[in-house]
């Protein structure tokens, strides 16, 4: 039997995924939910340039909390604050569906119980698992990075490093405002603000699942965040980004251990990646200090230079979270996370 899906939002990652949703022989696509006028009251299929589905379209969060289905897919860009979609999902949950989501949710547990505990409880209400599913978050860190750590006899240090090329994204609101390019920093510093308070929540996540995937809790997570200015006007898809305003940002956190331990992850964002000659294009590099030192560099491409970098990750992450519907709409209720992979463990026990 057909596992019934919705499709939450139809940007570049929701309609990636509703045409893989549309195409897959073991997926049922009953609803969508779509966040502009303009969409609502369309068919899936003309959204996703497929073939008439019969399914419509909809920007009414009750007709779609009444339809029957067994998962939603909840890919809406990112906002500000980092909780603002949490009472929809927690709707979502309690009507009885299984959420998995790649905007957040990775692993709530990392915040505080004013913040995790209306999702736990929608989740007891509807029967229903919460998993936040992706690349990064998802992983590179929580699960390719901690199966590298079990090939260590000790643990000193992790080091994450990942580069994200935004020079073909068309959006003036995810470059200009999430990304925070075009801020000016004599007069707004983005590493001390919204900006930061969002992505320390979003990628908290990960370094608590990881080190819970180590058996070794955070005791502490300094930032240490630096933006590059334009050096020249630089002229993007989404807009002009004026010289000597942000033309990228380096969110960098590291987490201390209760072993003493240490995880960096850090994260850049660039307009032009040529300002970094020190970093690659479009990857992650690892490095595992201890005994012995690992390094390992994860490329994910198109195979085609003509391809726009985005489109790959997105490919992946959509990929990564259809694949996750099985073990995520059999699981008990509650928070998802895939169990940790054979990891680095100072103690058998």
């Amino acid at each position: 039997m057909a596992v019934r899906v919705i499709q939450w939002a139809t940007g570049a990652m929701g309609r990636t995924s509703l045409r893989r949703i549309i195409d897959h022989p073991d997926l049922k696509l009953v609803g969508v939910y779509v966040y502009s006028a303009d969409k609502a009251g369309r068919d899936a299929g003309d959204l996703a340039k497929r073939p008439a589905t019969g399914v419509i379209a909809t920007d009414d969060i009750e007709a779609i909390l009444a339809l029957d289905a067994d998962v939603v897919m909840h890919m809406p860009r990112i906002t500000l604050p980092y909780d603002a979609m949490n009472a929809d999902v927690a709707r979502l949950l309690a009507s009885g569906k299984n959420v998995i989501s790649t905007a957040g949710f990775h692993y709530p547990p990392a915040h505080a119980a004013h913040y995790a505990a209306p999702l736990a409880a929608a989740c007891v209400a509807g029967d229903s698992t919460l998993a936040g599913l992706g690349v990064n978050p998802g992983t590179i860190v929580e699960r390719l990075t901690l199966a590298a750590t079990g090939l260590c006899a000790d643990l000193a240090h992790v080091d994450i490093r990942e580069t994200v090329d935004a020079s073909s994204m068309a959006s003036k609101e995810f470059v200009f405002g999430l990304m925070g390019f075009g801020a000016d920093p004599a007069t707004d510093d983005i590493t001390d603000g919204p900006l930061a308070a969002l992505y320390t929540a979003l990628f908290s996540e990960v370094l608590h699942l990881a080190a819970a995937g180590l058996d070794d809790p955070v005791v502490g997570i300094a930032p240490r965040h630096e933006i590059t200015a334009a050096p020249r006007d630089i002229n993007l898809p989404a807009g002009i980004i004026p010289e000597g305003t942000v033309a990228a940002t380096r969110w960098r956190w590291t987490a201390t251990l209760a072993s003493g331990i240490s995880l960096t992850l850090s994260i850049l964002w660039t307009a032009d990646p040529a300002l970094h000659p020190e970093d690659g294009r479009g990857h992650w590099t690892i490095d595992i200090t201890g005994r012995p030192n690992i390094r390992l560099t994860v490329a994910i491409d198109e195979g085609d230079p003509a391809a726009a970098p985005a489109r790959a990750l997105t490919d992946a992450t959509v990929a990564v979270a259809i694949a996750g519907i099985p073990a995520v709409v059999a699981a008990p209720p509650g928070f998802f996370a895939y169990p940790a992979p054979p990891a680095f463990r100072r103690r058998l026990g």
